[in-house]
């Protein structure tokens, strides 16, 4: 059932490639309904490399898209509490919603090991992209922080996935080809710069806050 309406939904979105669009659907895949936002910005990004949208534009659009869904799952997580998200996890409709106590565990323990960088690298992580905002909500995460690293780390995200529509319109053969591996090879390069973030400028920054 869940592939079938994702089959129907890009059907409908291939039709209606626009801004909108665009932003309706990273804030769907950012939450907790599962939707594949390599689906969403390559083809946005393809339509801009034909003239008919702006890059720029699509970047703005997927990142607002992802802040959205990022935050309704932060407030959710808010509201709810910890004991109540688990008891949702473990009913049909979440199973239907690919929500799974399993993968709440996984991205709480993910959350817990790297405190609030992890809701800038789990923007980068597959299977925990989509839940690392509620342990932030649960753990009432100071909110400018969560919207800062969220930012940062979806910003990186959408940009891969914008660079490969656009700057490969002109090698469709070789996109059909290699789609998935020059997507894990834009993941490691976001992945190889977030550590450079956490490593290098995190320990600055916050030396710097404690200094000022």
């Amino acid at each position: 059932m869940i592939a079938e309406s994702i089959a129907a939904v890009v059907t409908w979105y291939m039709a209606n490639i626009n801004y909108g669009t665009v932003t309706l659907l990273m804030a769907i895949e950012s939450s907790f309904i599962p939707f594949p936002s390599e689906i969403v910005v390559p083809p946005a990004a393809w339509k801009a490399a034909q003239g008919e949208l702006n890059v720029v534009g699509v970047f703005v659009a997927a990142t607002l898209g992802a802040m959205i869904g990022a935050v309704v799952n932060y407030f959710l997580a808010l509201f709810l509490g910890r004991p109540v998200l688990y008891r949702l996890a473990d009913t049909r409709w979440a199973h239907l919603l690919l929500i799974r106590r399993e993968g709440l565990e996984k991205t709480e323990a993910y959350f817990v090991k790297y405190g609030k960088s992890s809701t800038f690298i789990g923007r980068l992580v597959p299977a925990v992209r989509q839940l690392i905002s509620l342990p932030a909500g649960v753990s009432r995460m100071n909110l400018a922080a969560f919207l800062g690293f969220t930012a940062l780390g979806a910003g990186i995200w959408n940009a891969i996935l914008a660079a490969l529509g656009y700057f490969l319109y002109s090698q469709k053969d070789l996109l059909h080809r290699y789609y998935k591996l020059i997507s894990y090879g834009g993941l490691v390069v976001g992945m190889a710069f977030a550590v450079y973030i956490v490593v290098k400028v995190m320990p600055a920054w916050n030396k710097s806050r404690g200094a000022s």
